[in-house]
């Protein structure tokens, strides 16, 4: 394998992403965030911030957290696989590494704990939603950017047109 692909194949994101990997993961992250705040150890976030960063530039490729979600967990999980377009997921943990770098910031650059505690708590809350009940805050917010032509169709063809995913809709 040339270094080209080999670089294109790390830094690429899966699509479509398995939702048992990505609700695993997203568990992880809400007990990472909640262990944050309770013990005040504020170097956790630079590891969610690691983490976040990694997955938004290769999905599971450079994240321990995500190749341990996809090759193990989703694998021997008593849950059927079910998948969903990469792109909103994507979108997702870019939004994550934005809260944590800010969080890092303003913890550790500031000093300023309340600001970083309070976006913690906020991924805390987002990251339990997606792994308890499946529900994608930032799939939802690219969703209504898609609605809004903020994000062309062309990032992700099947968000735009729901029969490609749901062929029931088109009958």
């Amino acid at each position: 394998m040339d270094q080209k692909s080999l670089l294109s194949k790390v830094f690429s994101f899966p699509n479509p992403v398995n939702e048992v990997a990505s609700r695993f993961t997203a568990g992880v992250v809400a007990i990472l965030g909640l262990i944050s705040l309770i013990t005040g150890f504020n170097w956790i976030i630079l590891v969610m911030a690691f983490g976040f960063i990694a997955r938004v530039l290769s999905g599971p490729s450079l994240s321990p957290l995500a190749m341990f979600a996809v090759k193990v967990f989703a694998k021997f999980a008593p849950f059927k696989p079910k998948y969903s377009p990469g792109p909103p997921k994507r979108f997702a943990q870019g939004i994550g590494a934005f809260v944590t770098i800010l969080a890092a910031i303003f913890s550790f650059g500031f000093g300023i704990n309340i600001v970083s505690q309070v976006l913690i708590s906020v991924l805390v809350v987002f990251a339990s939603l997606e792994s308890g009940f499946g529900l994608c805050v930032g799939c939802k917010m690219f969703a209504l950017l898609m609605k809004l032509h903020v994000i062309p169709e062309s990032v992700c063809v099947e968000c735009a047109d729901l029969t490609k995913r749901y062929p029931v809709l088109a009958q």
